[in-house]
């Protein structure tokens, strides 16, 4: 694959370990309460939160495969990076006004405000296994393989092992605070990492659009692709990303709880705003560079391999150790997150909930406990992944199951206002239960529609069932709903701005990027 990793690039991989060991540990000191380990206090700032959100979201698996789906299918999947933007919009102009006013620490507890303690339970016990199971071991073991590539000694027990006692201790001490401060750091490594070796490739390309339209074969560089396309089919596009991406980015305890972190809401919309702006420049430092490495590097059989291989052999001494270190940014980043947002849920959902009179001392103890045996179990699980083979791969499309009922409940309900708890719980508990009815269906290829499909139907039907059920039972109390649901007032800015700070026209502008993007790569 090219030459072998000089001292001067894990010297600087080293340097960064230490670096941000000791960042996070600084931060620590200023932990003391609860609220300061799951939410920093109250105290982010726009750029915190949007450096943060951005880090926390790109893993491993979103460098190397982003890179690898460009160079063997096409730019498609990039789509779930640059169209953030939409459900961030819908969380900019509803959500966190909701969500801030309501002084809430986790998104379940937002569901008991306006359901009741059902759905909390329910939902934060689904995103609690996820986290573990799906996000931080998923996030540990694709780490550790990629890294694999670059250090072939490497074993993969012992790499999750470092990667897992790195994060979760920064983040068991530090809290929320820690992990918002190593994001905004790593952020800017791995935009600036990722940003050299796109200029380096497309200076090998003569700075040439068109010879990387040219290398490409045709359809590659086009989002829009048939109904039957295995990757992404146009209706998916439709159904699918938006739905999913609503989940993600405004549901979701591990991306969302640094936007409750904000100091006001303020703060947090512009962190967002910032945030999707961000999010458009992975199709440019992570996609595209795929499709340049087709002319480049031909004949590459594992798409796996096309981001280590333009590193090692595009790049000089010491830019391989700083990509490098940013591609460990992105493992740590979004270990991190997970971690901390699952302890988060842990303490405040189901410890707090049961013991009225546990002090903020003992929550923090709580809550650090909770993060250093979560971080455990994902080390131990992570490793054992490589024996699930292609179930493994099949664990992804469980976010289809689970997406459905819970984004109705969150993008209904608040419009919704006769929607009450017996209809909330009762759509999460056979929604999710037709998504596992279409996904073992399709593993069994007797339901052969695409995942996206499935999950645009069970939304339809969550929704049915979400509307029917509360028709037939006893409405919410209007008094008790009123704060956690939709009205005008939401849509205002918080104090008067000059028209520059007003988001409203930042959206314009997040918009017409997209709509740009669009037509560009239709």
């Amino acid at each position: 694959m090219g030459n072998e990793i000089s001292t001067i690039d894990i010297t600087v991989i080293v340097i960064y370990f230490i670096a941000v060991m000791l960042i996070g540990l600084y931060v620590a000191r200023s932990t003391k309460t609860g609220e300061d380990l799951f939410l920093g206090g109250r105290s982010f700032g726009w750029g915190l939160i949007g450096l943060s959100l951005f880090a926390s979201n790109i893993s491993t698996s979103t460098i190397i495969g982003l890179s690898g789906a460009a160079y063997s299918s096409g730019i498609v999947q990039s789509v779930y990076e640059w169209m953030t933007g939409i459900p961030l919009i819908i969380a900019a102009l509803i959500f966190i006004p909701l969500y801030l006013k309501s002084k809430i620490t986790t998104i379940p507890e937002f569901l008991e405000l306006r359901f009741d303690n059902r759905s909390r339970t329910f939902f934060s016990a689904i995103t609690i296994f996820t986290s573990i199971v799906v996000d931080t071991a998923g996030g540990l073991y694709a780490g550790s393989i990629v890294l694999q590539a670059f250090f072939p000694e490497l074993v993969i027990w012992q790499t999750c092992l470092i990667l897992a006692l790195v994060a979760g201790l920064y983040t068991a001490f530090g809290g929320l605070k820690a992990v918002v401060y190593t994001d905004a750091i790593q952020a800017i490594i791995l935009i600036i990492g990722c940003s050299v070796l796109s200029y380096m490739l497309f200076e090998k390309l003569d700075f040439s659009w068109s010879n990387v339209v040219s290398n490409a074969p045709e359809g590659h560089l086009s989002i829009i692709r048939p109904a039957d396309d295995e990757s992404l089919p146009w209706p998916g596009l439709i159904m699918a990303v938006p739905i999913l991406g609503f989940w993600y980015w405004t549901t979701n305890q591990y991306i969302v709880q640094r936007v409750l972190g904000a100091k006001n809401i303020q703060h947090a919309r512009w962190g967002v705003i910032l945030a999707s702006f961000l999010k458009i420049v992975p199709l440019f430092i992570m996609v595209i560079p795929g499709a340049m490495a087709i002319g480049l590097f031909p004949g590459l059989e594992n798409p796996d391999q096309v981001f280590p291989t333009t590193v090692m052999k595009v790049l000089p001494v010491g830019l391989v150790g700083l990509v490098l270190a940013g591609l460990i940014s992105a493992i740590m980043s979004s270990v991190d997150s997970t971690l901390n947002s699952a302890s988060t849920l842990v303490v405040i959902d189901f410890i707090k909930t049961r013991k009225k009179d546990i002090t903020e001392k003992q929550v923090l103890n709580y809550g650090r406990i909770t993060t250093v045996v979560l971080m455990i179990i994902a080390a131990v699980w992570a490793p054992l992944i490589a024996n699930f083979g292609g179930i493994w791969a099949y664990l992804q499309q469980m976010f289809s199951i689970i997406v459905p009922p819970i984004a109705v409940l969150f993008l209904v309900g608040v419009f919704y206002k006769r929607g009450n708890g017996t209809g909330a719980f009762w759509t999460l508990i056979l929604g999710t239960l037709g998504g596992v009815i279409l996904f073992i269906l399709g593993q069994k290829d007797i339901w052969t529609l695409h995942y996206t499909y499935n999950v645009g139907i069970m939304v339809v039907i969550s929704t049915i069932l979400f509307i029917v059920i509360s028709q037939f039972s006893s409405p919410p109390e209007v008094q008790k709903i009123q704060l956690y649901t939709f009205n005008k007032e939401l849509l205002k800015t918080e104090k008067e701005v000059s028209w520059y700070l007003d988001y409203r026209y930042h959206i314009v502008i997040l918009l017409a990027a997209i709509g740009f993007l669009m037509i560009k790569f239709w």
